[in-house]
């Protein structure tokens, strides 16, 4: 389920800023990034840079993107924010979010044609500088068909209570300790 972008007042500021955010993206390396735990998922090529997981910042990521991260730490309810890319003939296949206490915001940076995803039974295609945001509760899946590599920056914020169609249950769990630690790599990272 897509949302119109005009629902939310954040989005005007994000989307007037992208080239901003997108000449800091375009100064990290690929050793920066991270490939997306979830591998049952996708067949290849999806890869992750985070700046905030579950409310937590992760102070390296965010000191090597700062314009980015001021602008993101703007967004009412913000609980996570990072990179995410999907190298050329990625697929991430039909899944389903953690939790309705969160919608998702994806702000096109980097985006060829042939990428497109699904949420329910609605396809959508990426634009440079315009934000895509949806319900990842309902059933989504992306691709990237294209020979170059398509990259968003995905915001996850706390849902609106009048975006609800159904009372929010709280019964749904994430190991959120399990999700900051591969976020801010610190399962890879050495110690000297």
């Amino acid at each position: 389920m897509f949302f119109e972008s005009n629902q939310f007042a954040f989005i005007t500021f994000l989307e007037a800023n992208w080239l901003l955010i997108r000449k800091e993206l375009e100064q990290l390396q690929p050793k920066n990034f991270i490939d997306w735990p979830e591998k049952n998922i996708y067949n290849q090529g999806w890869e992750v840079f985070g700046l905030y997981a579950f409310s937590n910042r992760i102070e390296e990521n965010c000191r090597l993107c700062p314009e980015t991260t001021k602008l993101v730490e703007m967004i009412p309810g913000m609980t996570t924010a990072g990179f995410s890319s999907l190298a050329p003939g990625t697929y991430i296949g039909p899944h389903f979010g953690a939790t309705k206490a969160v919608l998702r915001c994806h702000l096109g940076l980097v985006v060829p044609d042939e990428c497109a995803i699904r949420v329910d039974s609605e396809t959508r295609s990426w634009q440079e500088g315009k934000c895509l945001l949806f319900d990842d509760t309902f059933e989504h899946e992306a691709w990237n068909k294209s020979d170059k590599t398509r990259i968003v920056l995905l915001i996850d914020f706390n849902r609106p209570e009048s975006t609800l169609t159904e009372p929010l249950e709280l019964n749904q769990t994430v190991d959120e300790e399990y999700w900051l630690k591969i976020l801010s790599q610190t399962e890879t990272s050495v110690n000297y």
